[in-house]
């Protein structure tokens, strides 16, 4: 069950503090969740898609997780790879204070959390890991992969979640026509969510 308490971010936005339970990877965790962030109340299905992905990530290296929500994937990968630093980036506030939040309850030191502009401009990154917030629109979601895939190092790897039916093939298509120094391809389907993977050349 859901217990909830209120208390005030950084930003003093108020958080409609509750914790779940959560299987993520095969592993079963509690967390805080709060009202005012992407799906609350379970794990979104395109996350648990992406997160079968794990054996994938890089033990040693910095990993962005993009738009992160209450943290899943950092969570998971920063727990499962203790020698790898995890970014963990969301323009929403309670977002962030729920991923800080999430792991300092399960013991986890390598997730630092951050707004977008907060993010060290020199940073890059060995891989980027997101179930993208599609809902905000093709020119939003084009403009942020823009801005965030060339900041793979050479050899890096993106792999981003989207269900089919709204829009994976079309971003596919962009990928392969608008970042033309990454080769993209779909490397899994399951449950109608496509996984695409992205390599700097």
């Amino acid at each position: 069950m859901a217990t909830k308490h209120y208390f005030s971010d950084a930003e003093g936005e108020e958080l409609d503090l509750r914790e779940i339970e959560v299987k993520l990877a095969g592993e079963k965790f509690s967390v805080y969740t709060s009202s005012g962030i992407f799906s609350p109340e379970h794990l979104d299905q395109g996350t648990d898609v992406l997160l079968k992905q794990l054996d994938k990530v890089t033990p040693h290296g910095t990993v962005l997780d993009l738009g992160c929500g209450w943290g899943p994937i950092a969570i998971v990968i920063a727990k499962t790879n203790p020698k790898t630093k995890v970014i963990a980036v969301d323009v929403n506030h309670k977002s962030l204070a729920l991923t800080r939040l999430n792991a300092e309850k399960l013991g986890i030191k390598n997730i630092e959390v951050f707004l977008p502009e907060e993010v060290p401009i020199d940073l890059v990154f060995d891989e980027i890991w997101s179930n993208p917030p599609i809902r905000v629109g093709k020119q939003a979601l084009h403009g942020m992969l823009h801005q965030w895939l060339p900041r793979l190092r050479k050899g890096g790897v993106s792999r981003l979640v989207v269900q089919k039916n709204l829009g994976s093939d079309s971003l596919h298509k962009w990928l392969m026509e608008n970042l033309k120094d990454f080769e993209t391809s779909r490397v899994d389907s399951i449950k109608g969510f496509r996984i695409l993977k992205s390599i700097r050349n």
